[in-house]
């Protein structure tokens, strides 16, 4: 069997380009992630704690339904 060093060489060269590639694309995608997160992730509460949350009028004074909508959906609450 004969091995070819120019062939092997680029196998190497696209295989070592391939694995770099995917780890910068992942970090660029982790950064996006984090950057239109729009707030931390909120740990779990422990024993009998509950979450609680403000209410916020409607109408005029408070946020649009379009809006809550939104952030129903951007939240996932």
């Amino acid at each position: 069997m004969i091995i070819s060093l120019p062939r092997t060489v680029r196998r190497l060269y696209f295989m070592t380009m391939l694995v770099a590639v995917s780890c910068v694309l992942y970090y660029v995608l982790s950064w996006v992630s984090a950057w239109i997160s729009p707030a931390r992730n909120v740990e779990i509460p422990e024993g009998t704690a509950v979450r609680a949350f403000q209410d916020v009028q409607y109408g005029e004074q408070g946020i649009s339904a379009g809006d809550r909508l939104r952030l129903f959906y951007w939240y996932g609450e």
